[in-house]
């Protein structure tokens, strides 16, 4: 979400007598709105005095975010148009939004909850390479062309409201509606401005406005620095695309003809030669087709892994997400930080692990029957995995206080973070680790239950199919792992319990 300012806190909501359903007075937790959407924690209020909360869709058991603004009515139709218009878009970098509703005290937007890392915090720990720094503007330039092709403008992106989520996808959050009235224009300079942050680490607050993140250098004149007067080994043609972008006196492309060129550069590689054919395309060497001027050569390795890493990193670094307490005006929100030794703005590499390393844990009255498949959770194929049996109730019956996945990595090993893909969101997991394996019986099974420690936070009814396992600095150092379950999500075709784990990934720091 955006969260443009601090402020926290809320006052205790007036029910009216009806328990959980907010009339007047301050929202709070507890309350629900629309007899659906409950509100489960203030995550922070914006710079337009907008209330975000992380909330839950009790119809259809999902996270959701709801920003809530008083006044509704007329004071909150600019904001309800924008949902409205939104809500018809569906595409991969752009956050959904589910419904909007205005009962005249207060309107209320519902929208997706976004687990991930701001881009913002990536970069205060270090600038992006050339490569990534493609793919992140590509998706930004891509969502900015998706919204302007439906007449709407965001009015609002910076490093603060751009998302890398945990499955790797880059995510553009809501616009800024209840600000002042954006341009066109004033989107496609700002993804300029994300490339150049990206590259250097650095915002130009006089072109994009402000930041948390450090203005960017400026000669004694307080003319902008180009991304290779600041930091070498940045490619020529994305120092130009960035340095006219942000240039007043150049014409910016459209938004389309700029995604057009991002995607080009992120498919087909960095390696850049100029023609002089054609000097009049306009800035940057755009033209009429979106065709541009520039020869893309070379090959990049390029995809979601690249994306993920950075959200890896970002776990790792503890960098803030959707909750948790404000930080500046571009602040995303998330929670305290986790110290880390991970390279900053870099990913470990991940350790290779064989069938041989991992088994399942299944602790009295567990039948030790759910065991066939384990070795697709490390080879390399998410679409395939280990799957518990069905289940009546999420908490595995209520047979035993959950199932796990026991990981070895063979000796002592420095870890910084542990993925894992399972089938669908809404389940209930943890990382521990412990200092022996007592043995594949049910004794065994107990034991490792019952004394394995939790290393970082749990991830209770988790939103996501892609979750990231950030590992504090005191607990790096371990051989044995093991992803603990504790809830099942509900398979509603058959009405009953049940998660496949199809991938787990464990990452040196």
């Amino acid at each position: 979400m955006s969260q443009e300012g601090g402020g926290h806190g809320s006052a205790p909501g007036d029910s009216s007598g009806v328990p959980g359903v907010m009339t007047f007075g301050a929202p709070a937790e507890g309350d629900i709105l629309a007899e659906r959407y409950r509100l489960e924690e203030h995550v922070d209020t914006d710079a337009a005095s907008r209330q975000i909360w992380r909330g839950m869709d009790i119809v259809l058991k999902r996270p959701i975010a709801i920003v809530i603004r008083q006044p509704g009515g007329e004071a909150a139709a600019a904001m309800l148009d924008n949902a409205f218009a939104a809500s018809r878009l569906v595409h991969p970098h752009l956050v959904s939004v589910y419904d909007a509703i205005d009962d005249g005290h207060r309107a209320y937007l519902i929208r997706e909850w976004v687990s991930g890392v701001a881009l913002r915090d990536v970069l205060r720990q270090a600038p992006l390479d050339a490569e990534r720094a493609t793919l992140v503007t590509h998706a930004v330039a891509e969502a900015v062309s998706a919204l302007h092709a439906a007449n709407i403008v965001h009015g609002n992106v910076h490093p603060g409201t751009i998302l890398v989520a945990d499955d790797g996808r880059v995510v553009l959050t809501d616009a800024h509606a209840d600000g002042p009235a954006a341009e066109a224009e004033s989107d496609v300079r700002a993804v300029g401005a994300v490339l150049y942050a990206s590259l250097t680490g650095q915002w130009p607050h006089a072109e994009a406005g402000y930041s948390s993140l450090p203005d960017a250098v400026r000669d004694g004149n307080g003319r902008l620095a180009t991304p290779r007067q600041v930091r070498g080994g940045i490619p020529s043609h994305l120092d130009e695309i960035a340095a006219d972008l942000l240039d007043p006196r150049a014409e910016p492309p459209t938004s389309s003809a700029l995604a057009a060129e991002f995607a080009r550069l992120a498919t087909e590689g960095t390696d850049v030669e100029y023609d002089d054919e054609d000097v009049d395309a306009g800035p940057m060497g755009f033209g009429a087709g979106d065709t541009g001027r520039r020869r893309v050569g070379g090959r990049l390795a390029l995809g979601v892994a690249f994306l993920t890493a950075i959200a890896i990193v970002g776990a790792v670094i503890g960098a803030k997400v959707l909750g948790g307490t404000s930080g500046g005006p571009d602040d995303i929100g998330g929670p305290p930080p986790v110290t880390s030794s991970a390279p900053a703005g870099t990913a470990g590499k991940p350790i290779p692990l064989t069938a041989a390393q991992v088994r399942v844990v299944d602790p009295p009255d567990g039948n030790r029957t759910e065991t066939a498949g384990i070795e697709k959770v490390v080879d390399g194929n998410e679409t395939t995995g280990w799957t518990t049996d069905h289940y009546n109730q999420p908490n595995f019956g209520g047979i035993k206080p959950g199932m796990g996945i026991l990981i070895n990595l063979g000796q002592p090993t420095k870890i910084g973070a542990v993925r894992v893909v399972v089938s669908q969101q809404g389940g209930t997991m943890s990382l521990r680790a412990g200092t022996s394996d007592p043995g594949n019986t049910s004794a065994g099974d107990k034991t490792i239950s019952t004394t394995y420690a939790a290393v970082g936070a749990e991830r209770a009814n988790n939103g996501g199919t892609v979750m990231v396992f950030p590992v504090p600095e005191a607990q790096q150092t371990q051989q044995y792992l093991m992803l603990w379950i504790t809830q099942l999500p509900l398979d509603a075709a058959k009405n009953k319990y049940i998660l496949s784990v199809n991938e787990i990934t464990v990452f040196a720091p």
